[in-house]
């Protein structure tokens, strides 16, 4: 996403992509709960991608690709402290198996790697919204966001 934003857009987008962040997630688990663990997987990167996009974009980063996505959160977020490196490593697995199983043969995920990375990523997630509220605490950008607590912001979406 290269082009600039006004503000009200912005606003939009970040809060578009944490919706589907959600929905994703929501989605990786009725996919699990049927034994569908390679799409499972595929949508536990996606809800982490989403949220991803979601800080890059509150925080004015543009990227073009996946892996830029991935790279712009290693050199602004994880390198910087402001996210633990064990998030970083989860994204970076989740962003490995999904390539892997989009684009190479015989790629079977089981239900042990389903049940370990949903709540890496859920955890990564909220990781997220919690720096995007850190971040509205001092700017006051986004109005929908409060410091109570992102399960505020997730009845303040729907």
């Amino acid at each position: 996403m290269n082009e600039t934003l006004d503000e009200q857009s912005r606003l939009s987008l970040v809060r578009y992509r944490l919706e589907r962040a959600d929905e994703t997630i929501v989605e990786a688990k009725l996919l699990a709960g049927d034994g569908h663990y390679n799409a499972t997987m595929n949508r536990l990167y996606y809800a982490c991608f989403y949220a991803t996009l979601a800080l890059l974009v509150a925080n004015g980063i543009a990227t073009a690709s996946h892996a830029g996505v991935k790279t712009m959160l290693g050199l602004h977020f994880v390198s910087k402290g402001l996210l633990d490196k064990e998030h970083g490593k989860t994204f970076s697995r989740l962003f490995e198996i999904r390539h892997t199983g989009d684009y190479d043969d015989f790629v079977y995920c089981d239900k042990e790697m389903t049940d370990e990375y949903t709540p890496k990523a859920e955890a990564f997630i909220s990781r997220i919204k919690e720096l995007l509220e850190d971040n509205n605490r001092r700017t006051r950008i986004f109005p929908w966001l409060t410091s109570t607590g992102h399960a505020r912001l997730h009845k303040q979406m729907y």
